[in-house]
Parts: C-alpha cells; sequence; structure tokens
C-alpha cells in the first residue's frame, strides 16, 4: 500500500495534467484538421497530448507545435489492392505501437484515443488497460463500408474479419467518438453500447480560422467562372463521376467558359488524370496535388461552386464529407448527389442531384453559374450554418467535456487501487 502511494505521489507531482496519446493513421498531422483541433482544444483545457501519425514528405520525425508533442514515422510504400491493404495496415501498426511504447516510458499514459481506420489499435491499447490507461475509439469512417465499396464482395471473408475488428473496437472502449448521428446509431447498434458512452463530435471547420480570404483571379486560368472539388482520391469518392459531368458541360452543354480545379492527391489521381485526358478535357481541368491550408482558402473564396460527386452508396450515404463543410466555411455553394448526411449538412446551402444523373448534374451547375443571386443566397447560408451550430468551438465543448469524464473515472480507480 505504502508503495501505491509512494507511486501516486511521484505521478501527482511530476505530471499534474492528464496525459492523452492520440493515435492517427490515415493523414499526418497537423495537416489531419479533425486531429489537430482535437489536440489542441484538449491543450486548451490543461491536458497534456501526444500524437502518433505517418510522416508527410518534409516533416521531422518528432516536433512539438502550439504544446502538443508529434511523434512520426516514414509510411510504407504505397501498394495496390487487399494484400497490399493489409501489409501497410500491419507496417503502420507496428510502427505506431513502438512509438507508443516510447510515449508511456517517457510519460505515463491516462487515455489512448485511436482515430480509425483501421480498427485495429483497441490490440494496441489492450496492454495499456492492464496498466489503467483508458481507450477511446473516435470512429471517423465505417470501415467495413469502405472496404465494401472499394473492393465490392469479392472477399466475404476479409469483410467478415472487418465486422469482427469494428465490434472489437466497441468492446474495448470506455467511450466512442461519432462524427456525426449516423455514425452514433451504428455504434448504438452494430457496438450495442450505452448511449451515454457514444458522444457526437463533427469535424466542423472553426469559423474564425476558416473563411473567405482575398479572390485570386488568376487561379481561373482561361474560363470566366472556377469550380472546385477537395479531397483525397479513391474509388468511393466520385471524382471519375465529376469528370463525366464535366464532359456534359463542357461539350455537350457547350460551357467553355468554366475551369475546374481539382485540389488533392490520393489512389486514383493517376487514373483520373488519364481519363481526364480520355474525355478531352484537359484545357478545362488542372489537378493541383495536395493543398495547404492557403492555398485551399485561396481556391475556395475565389471559385463560383464546390462540386460534391460522391456516389450513394452504404458509406457515402451516413458519412459527413469535410469538404462539404469547408465549402459552407468559405461560403460557396455547392451541388450535390443527394446523399443523406450531405442534405443534414448542407441544408439549403446545396443543390442535390438524384443519385448517378450525370447529365442533370452538369445541368445543375450551369444554372447556378448563371444565377449569380442564388449564389450568393446559398454560401451565406452555408456560412450561418457553421457559425452557428456545425463549426468547431462547440463540437469542442463536447469533446473535452467527454474527456473530463474519461479522465475523473480514470483518476476514481487509481484512487481506489491506493486505498485498497
Amino acid at each position: 500500500m505504502r508503495r501505491s502511494r509512494l507511486r501516486r505521489s511521484r505521478q501527482g507531482a511530476d505530471h499534474p495534467r492528464p496525459r492523452v496519446l492520440i493515435i492517427v493513421q490515415n493523414l499526418s498531422v497537423p495537416m489531419d484538421r479533425r486531429v489537430w483541433q482535437e489536440s489542441t482544444a484538449l491543450v486548451a483545457a490543461g491536458f497534456d497530448v501526444a500524437v502518433i501519425c505517418p510522416a508527410a514528405p518534409s516533416d521531422a520525425s518528432y516536433e512539438e507545435l502550439e504544446g502538443v508533442e508529434i511523434h512520426r514515422y516514414r509510411p510504407p510504400a504505397a501498394r495496390q489492392g487487399v494484400a497490399g491493404y493489409v501489409v501497410e495496415f500491419a507496417y503502420c501498426w507496428l510502427a505506431t505501437a513502438r512509438l507508443a511504447i516510447r510515449c508511456h516510458r517517457r510519460r505515463r499514459l491516462d487515455v489512448i484515443q485511436a482515430c480509425n481506420p483501421p480498427d485495429t489499435f483497441w490490440a494496441l491499447a489492450l496492454p495499456f488497460r492492464a496498466l489503467g490507461v483508458r481507450f477511446v475509439y473516435d470512429q471517423h469512417d465505417l470501415c467495413p463500408e469502405v472496404f465494401a465499396v472499394r473492393f465490392g464482395t469479392r472477399h466475404p471473408l476479409l469483410q467478415r474479419g472487418l465486422r469482427l475488428l469494428e465490434r472489437a473496437s466497441y468492446g474495448t472502449a470506455d467511450a466512442v467518438i461519432s462524427t456525426n448521428e449516423s455514425y452514433q446509431r451504428v455504434a448504438l447498434e452494430r457496438g450495442r453500447l450505452d448511449p451515454h458512452d457514444v458522444v457526437v463530435v463533427r469535424s466542423g471547420p472553426h469559423p474564425d480560422k476558416m473563411r473567405r480570404v482575398e479572390a485570386r483571379p488568376e487561379l481561373r486560368g482561361d474560363g470566366r467562372h472556377l469550380l472546385v472539388w477537395l479531397g483525397i482520391m479513391g474509388p468511393q469518392d466520385g471524382v471519375d463521376l465529376l469528370l463525366r459531368a464535366m464532359r456534359v458541360l463542357v461539350h455537350d452543354l457547350e460551357r467553355k467558359d468554366i475551369r475546374l480545379a481539382v485540389l488533392g492527391f490520393g489512389d486514383c489521381l493517376a487514373d483520373l488524370r488519364a481519363l481526364c485526358a480520355d474525355l478531352g478535357l484537359d484545357p478545362w481541368v488542372a489537378f493541383t496535388g495536395p493543398a495547404d491550408g492557403p492555398m485551399v482558402a485561396e481556391y475556395l473564396s475565389t471559385a463560383d461552386i464546390g462540386l460534391c460527386p460522391d456516389p450513394k452508396n452504404p458509406f457515402n450515404d451516413v458519412s459527413t464529407m469535410n469538404k462539404v463543410l469547408e465549402y459552407m466555411a468559405h461560403e460557396l455553394p455547392m451541388v450535390s448527389f443527394d446523399l443523406a448526411e450531405t442534405r443534414v449538412s448542407a441544408g439549403e446551402a446545396a443543390h442535390f442531384v438524384d443519385d448517378g444523373d450525370l447529365a442533370g448534374f452538369a445541368r445543375a451547375v450551369a444554372a447556378l453559374l448563371d444565377d449569380p443571386d442564388r449564389r450568393a443566397q446559398m454560401g451565406q447560408e452555408g456560412r450561418a450554418r457553421i457559425e452557428a451550430e456545425l463549426g468547431w468551438p462547440a463540437q469542442a465543448e463536447r469533446y473535452v467535456a467527454l474527456y473530463r469524464r474519461v479522465c475523473n473515472r480514470t483518476e476514481s480507480e487509481r484512487l481506489m487501487e491506493v486505498t485498497a
């Protein structure tokens, strides 16, 4: 008993702030806006925060930014197909585990938050839970649905395995963070969780930090109007459909006064460049590659319409697209296929088209280009929604409140352990 009291006394003296480790595999931090906002919100609320993530090409392996420790590992070479998918996740899991152990040795962890995909970090959290560390599962994606969209139904055993991994993540977690009410419903139904332990925290931009800047007319190139798409290009994102709708817009409707800027990168970039050339669209489409914050702000502030060509499927229909919220923050009206969660987010800031209607999508873009008053009204509606309810300040309050509850449980258990 004495040893327990002494150990707690040392921890209390040296580390008065709860220590949180956030794990993310999809993007580097601070490029991952959601994870960066979560990290800085916790620091502002008095938590000690470390992040483990893959490194972008110019990133250092370690740095401290705005009070957040960032530990990075070099990602593996990109691979194709299911086997490549598995190898990539295995490599990243082992690299993350090594850095997590280092972080814990450096200073005892109180909470580990894992941001999926993948749904494998519950296994990393298990040994830490034996040491009294809490586990928070921040569910960014529905992995079984993403896999089905990317690879179809050719791998039923892997699909079943993903369901089991998701269930293990739910079962191991002390709390689950959902990005919207649709994901929360999945957590409650598939995970069979207590509603008290599932909190919705949307990936809303901070309205003071993400807003219109001075437009740069030269970004329009030779066009009078600028269209924009923003994101990471995967098979589920519908950029191929966007290019086919652009063919209708340019060649069938003869709208030669436009330019489309495709901002971002991803698995499908090379194929999309080839498709663009095959469709005869190179004079009207520019692929910019990766875009940092200032570049995104300049393009979204110059553009006339933001485009959301995500096709309706079991994943996209229930997912909140980051680009939708970023368009809204920049007062940019949208044309989108009709998805349930996009309607929840955008409301009157978007014009919705029946799923798969490429000609209808092109006509909607053309009509909106010719109606500047409607574009302005839709842009103002989107911005108002960000400021009133969807922006990060309101989401940060829920996020920090969850952590205070989780850390209070942790502290209570420590006290019980000391007095036992």
